[in-house]
């Protein structure tokens, strides 16, 4: 078996992956908060991590894999009362558009989804384990974790004391000891989503969420831990500190791993800027697999610019595979070819792999049967390549309507009305739709590269 290398965000270096059980894999990673459309931003998380997961399942016996729902958030709370939607439908309706969205975009579902609606108890337990350890105190209905009181507070964001506090969304309140202290619980008003706690009706702060549910499904130390890098401060650094707080001698995640950030047209995604997409506004704009295949096109740690050019490569790209896919309809996915799965052991490269499968669809082109298959299995790792060749250069194009237009072009010539003829082939032609004529009379079409 081949060995996996990963970048730690702890350490800051690429270290061997060496899980602490080898016949079981356990990976967190943070998902959506479920109150709007997932953006590309999320997407590029998403599609990172289902690669990982996919290659820890080709390398590993078993692999458990949990990303969770966050329906517990003030952002959802603001939602609905500027909506006047109830919160429960918020919740359920942003997150059936979220797994429509994943599985568009080719992301597997997780072995677990746990949502944070359910997991209030395990919250409540962790932080009375804090409280009774000193690492938490109540105050006026809050909880708050005391960062002093954890010397390596800082370890996995590498920043200062000062830094942390320049850093963090600091709320200003009498009861805090210390400004930098974080809540674990808040006392929610009638109007608001509450439990009952030991410190009064209200409701977690978002940190707990995390790591109640990680320790639910994963243990107290599991092997890898992931998300975005915009939440390596303050998010994992809280999660990181009341964890190994709550248990001791515990190692929570034994690995971080973070995707950079997502670039387009060469600049930060903001409302502001006019550059903001959701993932349905791209999807309307270009097939889903291109958007995948584009963001595995940068190294999963770099930033990514996405723009419509790289995306209309994209989609050559593919049309590239899927061409030489087409030469071999015979050929099976076998095994990984080594080129390949050696690109993506040596810290998910991504961009290497990709060029390893340009090699192979060089050599299907070329007339090589088992370059084809290499091909096909290749791409079924990284979530590409899973349509037949045909729908694929078929896609989006609505086949009665043009399978009608064919016929009547047919119709056309044979009364020999050429011009009715050309019209209709330029009709086709102006929507994206080329026609193959074949021997014997007989047409086929396929969208334009």
């Amino acid at each position: 078996m081949p060995e996996l290398f990963l970048t730690n965000s702890l350490s800051r270096r690429k270290e061997r992956f060496t899980p602490l059980d080898p016949s079981h894999v356990r990976m967190y990673v943070c998902g959506p908060t479920v109150y709007d459309l997932a953006h590309l931003g999320n997407a590029r998380a998403m599609v990172v991590f289902d690669v990982l997961a996919r290659l820890l399942r080709a390398l590993y016996p078993r692999v458990t894999y949990v990303r969770n729902i966050t329906d517990i958030d003030d952002k959802i709370n603001t939602r609905a009362a500027e909506s006047g939607e109830p919160i429960g439908a918020i919740t359920a309706r942003t997150t059936a558009d979220f797994h429509a969205d994943m599985a568009a975009l080719g992301v597997l579902p997780p072995d677990v989804e746990p949502r944070a609606t359910g997991h209030v108890p395990e919250m409540i337990e962790v932080i009375e384990r804090l409280i009774a350890s000193g690492h938490a105190y109540a105050a006026e209905g809050h909880v708050l974790f005391a960062v002093a009181s954890f010397s390596e507070y800082g370890r996995l964001s590498g920043r200062s004391p000062d830094e942390l506090l320049a850093g963090a969304r600091i709320d200003v309140a009498p009861y805090k000891r210390d400004a930098g202290d974080f809540v674990l619980w808040k006392p929610s008003t009638p109007d608001q989503p509450g439990w009952d706690s030991p410190w009064g009706r209200g409701r977690p702060g978002w940190h707990i969420e995390c790591s109640a549910m990680s320790w639910r499904y994963l243990g107290e130390t599991f092997d890898i831990h992931g998300g975005g890098r915009d939440l390596i401060f303050p998010h994992h650094e809280n999660e990181a500190a009341q964890s190994l707080c709550a248990f001791p001698g515990s190692h929570f995640a034994r690995m971080w791993l973070h995707n950079g950030m997502l670039l387009v047209n060469g600049e930060k995604m903001s409302k502001s800027l006019g550059n903001f997409f959701t993932i349905r506004d791209v999807l309307d704009r270009a097939p889903a697999e291109a958007v995948r295949l584009l963001l595995l096109r940068a190294q999963y740690r770099a930033e990514l610019d996405f723009s419509d050019v790289a995306l209309a490569e994209a989609r050559k790209e593919l049309d590239r595979f899927y061409r030489a896919l087409e030469r071999h309809p015979d050929a099976v996915a076998g095994a990984v070819p080594e080129p390949v799965m050696g690109a993506l052991c040596d810290d998910m490269n991504t961009p290497l792999a990709l060029a390893a499968l340009h090699a192979l669809a060089d050599a299907a082109l070329a007339g090589e049967a088992d370059a084809a298959a290499g091909l096909r299995a290749s791409g079924l790792l990284l979530g590409l390549l899973g349509a037949d060749p045909a729908a694929w250069f078929r896609g989006g194009a609505d086949g009665a309507e043009i399978d009608a237009a064919i016929a009547a072009r047919l119709a056309a010539r044979k009364a020999r009305d050429f011009a009715r003829a050309d019209a209709i082939r330029a009709e086709l032609a102006a929507k994206g739709i080329v026609l193959e004529d074949g021997p014997g009379g007989t047409t086929t079409w396929r969208r334009a590269s």
